[in-house]
Parts: structure tokens; sequence; C-alpha cells
């Protein structure tokens, strides 16, 4: 429920708190007083879209905040709690609209973005007139209200379930199947897992390969060096290393007989004449172990180019197609060893179908005989309330191949202004006036059917008068017996049935145009609906006529 709201520098409003209560509130003033300047306050609170122009002229920023009393409303707090803005069962939604066009919202003093703004407006207001905030033209929030006005929370709750519960059997079979046919998958699988194993290396032998390829595409290039290398370390040349290091070995030892402190010089000496011998030798053994064969390098390159293949097929390093064998086979063999099952869950699956699809059977006869009511209900109302034509809550096959939540159907609420048109949908009627008329039949012929704690009204008493009028207004106040309604009505009739009565004022001067919204006790009440009544000059029988209303609509409860 509403329970306070605050704007200041808002289009002609200077400053203004307006405090409300539970019942019917209506709204009345002078024509272009600024009545509906509060519904489209609440619109920004509720998440509409905004724009420099509602800023009061030579201000910087127009500022609007509402407080909600959301009590015990689950949904409200569950919401509330899983966008982490819960505040101990506060709600408070505050809106900052800037001259250049920014905007910005914040919910119980947290910053937020619009449309999480508009998620929780939605489901504390909702307003009926020349808006774009109507919840009733959503098709879903129409199931919604044909569900709970036929009483098909059950019905609807188990349909929801066993769609789940097909959900959740079919993400099992399709971790199992990795979302394909479970033949088909494990057939790909054995093909490319005797595709790896017959060609793919690990890291170590992979190394290896590009060793040997390496050493049998370069063995031209290896034995010419190695032919040289042999010469400079033991060839017949007069400078070859190993004759070098003999005569500069025995050239050490004649000296050292000559002073022993060379002896060091010596056994350094000898040491790299060892090393060069065994140099030459290694050598000699690598140059007999040298492979020259062509046959071998075009068996290695052709190794290559096939784990070259592999590592573009399946987009891994030639040096992990091994691994990822490894793990192709392990899965491979869970699903082999999975055809159990799967045969159990694809049982389970085509049980949870059936058992959906009886239900859902179920739950679209109910809707069929709740649309029929429905339609009857809000056409007699509308009836009742000066509009001519019919109501009909239309339900149409989805075409979803797979269980739904919501059922095998949608919903279109159609209606028909003019007797001989043929009905439309309700989004797309054009008449303000007429929407908000139609609004209300839906509300009050559906009285207790959705969880919204506020209902604004704007212009629904658009072109009727008298006796419909009266009507009108009764229909408001009895809505306002189960939840939150506020009325923006220039209608005596209508006012008079309100539990509280807000009045806007215009006042102008040379400088400046402002707007006063103030409360209403009972003697300004009669005044205001005698008003209302009399225009101009109002008589002592105006003012009779105006207790009389309001002491009428009192005694009616």
């Amino acid at each position: 429920m509403l329970e306070t709201l605050y704007v200041k520098d808002f289009a002609i409003v200077q400053n203004a708190e307006i405090t409300f209560g539970q019942g019917l509130t209506v709204v009345t003033g002078e024509t272009g007083a600024g009545k509906s300047l509060i519904v489209d306050a609440l619109l920004l609170l509720a998440g509409g879209r905004g724009d420099s122009g509602m800023v009061r002229h030579g201000c910087d920023r127009a500022e609007l905040s509402a407080r909600f009393a959301i009590g015990d409303r689950a949904d409200l707090l569950a919401w509330l709690r899983e966008e982490d803005l819960d505040d101990e069962g506060a709600c408070q939604l505050r809106r900052v609209i800037r001259s250049e066009g920014s905007s910005r919202a914040w919910i119980n003093g947290r910053p937020v973005a619009l449309t999480q703004l508009k998620a929780l407006g939605e489901r504390l207001i909702e307003i009926h007139g020349q808006h774009e905030h109507q919840t009733l033209l959503d098709r879903g929030a129409q199931l919604d209200l044909l569900d709970t006005f036929g009483g098909h929370a059950d019905a609807r709750g188990e349909v929801a379930r066993l769609a789940q519960a097909w959900r959740t059997v079919q993400g099992r079979i399709a971790t199992l199947t990795g979302g394909a046919d479970h033949g088909e998958r494990i057939e790909w699988l054995a093909h490319q897992v005797d595709e790896l194993e017959r060609h793919a290396l690990d890291a170590d032998a992979f190394a290896a390969l590009e060793d040997t390829h390496r050493r049998l595409a370069n063995a031209g290039q290896l034995v010419q060096g190695c032919a040289g290398l042999a010469e400079r370390l033991d060839g017949d040349g007069e400078f070859a290393l190993a004759r070098l290091v003999a005569r500069t070995h025995a050239d050490s030892q004649r000296l050292a007989e000559l002073d022993p402190r060379l002896a060091a010089l010596v056994e350094l000496l000898e040491a790299a004449r060892i090393q060069v011998d065994e140099a030459g030798d290694t050598l000699a053994r690598y140059q007999d172990a040298l492979d020259l064969d062509p046959e071998r390098l075009a068996e290695t390159e052709a190794q290559l180019a096939r784990l070259h293949e592999l590592s573009r097929k399946h987009r891994r390093p030639m040096g992990e197609l091994k691994a990822l064998a490894d793990t192709l086979r392990e899965e491979l063999e869970t699903l082999r060893g999975a055809g159990t099952e799967l045969e159990r869950l694809r049982a389970e699956a085509a049980r949870v179908e059936t058992g959906y699809a009886a239900a859902a059977t179920v739950l679209s006869g109910a809707r069929a005989a709740t649309a029929a009511r429905l339609g009857e209900a809000v056409t007699a109302l509308m009836t009742e309330l000066g509009m001519a034509g019919r109501f009909e809550a239309a339900l149409e096959p989805d075409d979803g191949a797979e269980p739904a939540a919501a059922g095998r159907e949608r919903c279109e609420f159609l209606v028909s202004t003019n007797p001989g048109q043929p009905p439309r949908p309700l989004r797309k009627v054009a008449s303000g006036g007429e929407l908000s008329r139609i609004g209300l039949a839906i509300e009050v012929a559906a009285l207790g059917a959705d969880a919204t704690g506020t209902m604004v009204f704007d212009e629904v008493d658009s072109g009727v008068g008298g006796a419909v009028a009266e009507i009108v207004g009764q229909k408001l106040r009895r809505l306002a017996a189960r939840c939150q309604v506020l009325c923006v009505t220039h209608l005596p009739q209508v006012a008079a049935q309100g539990h509280q009565h807000l009045r806007v004022a215009k006042s102008s001067d040379a400088a400046s145009t402002t707007v006063r919204i103030e409360g209403l006790d009972e003697g300004a009440r009669r005044d205001e609906v005698a008003r209302m009544l009399g225009g101009i000059e109002i008589t002592r029988q105006t003012l009779a006529h105006a207790r009389q209303m309001l002491d009428s609509a009192r005694q009616a409860g």
C-alpha cells in the first residue's frame, strides 16, 4: 500500500508531500489544475520513461519518492532479498530527473537500474489510463489473472512442477549423451578414439619424433659437418687437434723435468689429450650410426602430416593429442556403461511427459470454463459502466514443443467497444477513457484475483455521467475494500465515494505557476463536491445535495 508520495520541482509542483490511507482516495480539481501529476509521478517511480520536460522551469532537477507498506507480501519480500535490496521490510522508491535529461533511481537507498525499478513498480502499483505502465496489457499477466480468477493455483502448480521435472530429466540425459543421440555419440567417440590411439603420441614421444625428423631431413649437412670435424680432430693434416695436443703435452713433460712446478700443466694437457681422443671416438660412433635412409624420412614426414591433420581437426596442439584420446576414451567407456541408466531416464521422461500432458489438459479445460465466466462478468460490468460491446478472454495454443511451466496455451484479452465490431486485443484499444473503464471492469470482476496493493485509475470516468458515473464510483469503492485505490476524477458522483479526498489547486502570478495538493476534511469535501455539482455559483441546495451524496456513500459501506 502506498503510504506517502513526495515530489519536488516536478512539472509545476514546487514541493508537495502527500499521505495516503487505505480504501479509495479521490483526486479532484479544476480542469488544467494538474490532477494527473500524481499519476505521472507514480508512473516515473514505477520505472516509466522520464525526460527533462518534467523538471520545473528554472530548476536543476526533479525529485520523487514514495514509501510503501508491504506487510506480509511474500512475493515482494522475496524479490527485494533476491536483488539484495531488502531493508527490514522497508520499501522506499526514489527517482531524480535532471534538467539535461539524465535520470537516477534508488530502492531503499541503494542505486538501481531502471529495469529493477520497473520490476518492483509492477508488483506495487497497477495504473489504468492513457499510460505505458499497465500490467493488464501484458499477456503473461492476463494469463496469471485468468488462473487466479479461476482458482487454478493447484492445477498450474502441478503443470509447472511436471514441466520442471521433465527439464531436469532431459538435462541428465543430455549430460550422459553430450547432447546428441546416445548411439550416435558412442559411434562418433569410438571412431575418434581409434584414430587418435593409432596416431597420437604423448609429449615425450612427439618430441622424439620431431628430433628424428630433424636429423633425417638434415642428414647430408650432418655427414658433411661431421667429416670436417673428424679431419680437424684427428685427420692427417699437420694441424689436427689430436696431434697438436699430443706435441704440446710432450713438450710440457720435458719442461716439467726441468721445473716440477709445471707438473700441474702436464696433468691438464694430459686430460685435454684424453678428452680430444674421446671426442674423436664419439664422433666416429655417431658417423657410423648416422641414418641416411630416405624411406625413413618419408615415413616420419607422413606421420607428422597425420598429426598436423588431427591437430587441426581437434584444435589441440600435437603434443596434447594423446591426452585428448584418454579423455574421449573415458567418456566412451562411461557411455557404453550408461545404457541402462539412459533407458531408465528415457522411461522417466516419457512418464513425466505423460503426466504433464494429463495435467495440462485438465488446466486447459479449467481455463476454457474460466475464460467464459470472466468474459461474461466483465461484459456485464462494462454494460453497467455505460460501455456497449463485449469482452473475451481468448485462449490460443502455445506452439512450443517442450512442456512449459505456464501450460499449453496463451491468453489474450479481447474487447469490442461498439456493437457489430469484432473484438480486438485490449492492448490495441485507443481510447484512454475506455481502457480505464475496461480495466476497472476487469479488476472488479476479478476482485481479489491479483496481489497488487495499489490500483490507480486516471480518466476512468471520461465520457460518462449521471447514473453511470455513480456506478463507476460504487465499483471503485467496492474494489477499495480489497486494495488501495487512487482515482483522478472530475465527477462528483465518483468523488463522493472516496474514503479520502485530495484537491489539486493551481495558482499563478506574473512570475510563476504553482500547484498545491491538500487533503480535505468533511466540510471541505462537501464544498468541493458541491463545486463539482454546481459550477461557479454554489447554492444551499447544491451543498445539501453534496452532503446527501457523501452520506449515502458512507452508509453504503
